[in-house]
C-alpha cells in the first residue's frame, strides 16, 4: 500500500527493517506482474547500440519492489541484444524519497540486478510522476508497482474513517474520485510523452473489482479502533485525529479506461492489457499452515506500519518530526497486531495489472 511512495514522507521511527520486510513481502507477491513485464520486455522495439535501452521505474521507494521485475526484464532483453548493449534504469520518485536507502538497496541487496549484468547502469530522478520526468520518446520499457494508488494531494478530510472507500459521505467520496481521475489522467499523459513508439509501461496498483470492494477490511477496522485507543490515552488531539487519513484509492476497470474514451487512444497510448483480480493474502496462507494467530497479527501490523502509518503521521502537528512519532508508531502497531490476532481473517486484496502501449508512428 505504499506511495507515489513518496506522496508522503516515510520516516522510520523504529528502524528501516520494518519497511524493508514489508516491501520484500510485497515483492514476493509480484510473480504474475513480473510475467506481464517479461512479455512487455519481449515485445518492445529496441534502439540500436550505442543508444542505451531505457527502463523507467515510476515510484521506486527504496527499490525492493523493483529489483526482481527489472532483473527479469533485463534477462529477457539480453535474449534480444548483445551483452555489451547498455541498459539504463531510471528509478524515479518524489524529492523527499529516501534515495540513500534506494542506492543502498541497488548496491548491496542480494536481488540487485546490477550484479547480474555489467552493461546495466542505475540512476535516480527526484520528481513526482504526476509530471514529466524523463525526455520525450526516451523510455523503452516502464514499470510501476504499489505507487499510483497514492493521490498527489489530499482533497479533504475523511469524517468517520481513515480510508475514503469506507466513508459514507458522498461529497467526500466524490472529491477523492475526482482527484483520482485527475491523477491517473496526468500519470498516463506524461508517460505517453516519455515512452518511445512501441514502448510499454506495466502498472501494478490497487483496484476495485466487480464486487465493489476496496479490500483490507479487517486491517482498516483494526487501524481505526487502535487509533481511537491511542487518542483516548491522550497521545493525539481531536484536531490531529480529524486530519488522519490514508490518501489511497482503488480504481475500477472503467476508471483505468476513462482517459482513453471514446477512441481507445490517449497521448499515443492504448491499453494493451487490463486485469483486475484478488491477490493472495500471503500472511493468511502462512497462518493456515502454522496456526500462529499472534504472528499473523504481527505481520499485518508490521506491513501497516511500513506502508500507511507514515501517512497518518503527517496529521500530527509537527508531522514526521513530531517527538511523539516513535510512541505513536509503537502503540498503533501493537494495537493493530492485538486486534488482528484476536480474530484472524483472510484479507481481500484487489489489484490491477495494466499494460499501456505506445503505438508506433505509421
Amino acid at each position: 500500500m505504499m506511495a507515489e511512495s513518496s506522496i508522503v514522507v516515510r520516516p522510520e521511527p523504529r528502524d528501516s527493517g520494518s519497511y524493508s520486510a514489508a516491501s520484500r513481502l510485497q515483492a514476493a507477491g509480484l510473480a504474475a506482474a513480473i510475467a506481464v513485464f517479461e512479455r512487455a520486455a519481449a515485445a518492445v522495439p529496441l534502439p540500436a547500440a550505442p543508444q542505451p535501452i531505457v527502463i523507467a521505474d515510476y515510484g521506486a521507494a527504496n527499490g525492493l519492489n523493483s529489483l526482481l521485475p527489472i532483473g527479469a526484464a533485463i534477462a529477457v532483453l539480453r535474449t534480444r541484444t548483445r551483452p555489451e548493449h547498455s541498459v539504463l534504469v531510471a528509478h524515479t520518485d518524489r524529492p523527499d524519497n529516501d534515495f540513500t536507502e534506494l542506492f543502498r538497496t541497488l548496491e548491496s541487496d542480494p536481488d540487485t540486478y546490477l550484479d547480474k549484468d555489467r552493461a546495466t547502469f542505475a540512476s535516480a530522478v527526484g520528481r513526482s510522476f504526476y509530471s514529466q520526468i524523463l525526455p520525450s520518446n526516451s523510455v523503452n520499457l516502464g514499470w510501476s508497482s504499489w505507487a499510483i494508488h497514492w493521490l498527489s494531494r489530499v482533497p479533504c478530510s475523511i469524517d468517520g474513517h481513515i480510508q475514503v472507500d469506507y466513508c459514507t459521505d458522498d461529497s467526500v467520496r466524490a472529491a477523492y474520485a475526482k482527484q483520482a481521475a485527475h491523477d491517473w489522467h496526468e500519470f498516463v499523459a506524461f508517460r505517453g510523452r516519455e515512452l518511445c513508439p512501441g514502448g510499454r509501461l506495466v502498472v501494478m496498483t490497487m483496484a476495485i473489482g466487480e464486487d465493489g470492494e476496496f479490500g483490507y477490511r479487517p486491517l482498516l477496522s483494526a487501524l481505526v479502533d487502535a487509533l481511537d485507543e491511542v487518542a483516548a490515552a491522550g497521545l493525539l488531539t481531536d484536531d490531529e485525529m480529524s486530519r488522519m487519513c490514508i490518501p489511497t484509492v482503488g480504481r475500477r476497470v472503467g476508471d483505468f479506461a476513462a482517459p482513453f474514451a471514446p477512441s481507445g487512444r490517449f497521448e499515443g497510448l492504448d491499453i494493451e492489457h487490463l486485469d483486475v483480480f484478488d491477490a493472495d493474502d500471503r500472511f493468511w496462507n502462512r497462518y493456515q499452515i502454522d496456526k500462529d494467530a499472534r504472528a499473523f497479527g504481527q505481520r499485518w501490523a508490521e506491513f501497516a506500519r511500513a506502508s500507511v502509518f507514515p501517512a497518518l503521521l503527517m496529521a500530527l502537528d509537527n508531522g514526521a518530526m513530531d517527538p511523539r512519532a516513535p510512541e505513536f508508531f509503537d502503540r498503533l502497531e501493537a494495537g493493530v497486531a492485538t486486534r488482528l490476532a484476536a480474530a484472524p481473517e483472510k484479507m481481500q486484496i484487489p489489484l490491477a495489472h495494466v499494460v499501456l502501449h505506445k503505438r508506433p508512428k505509421r
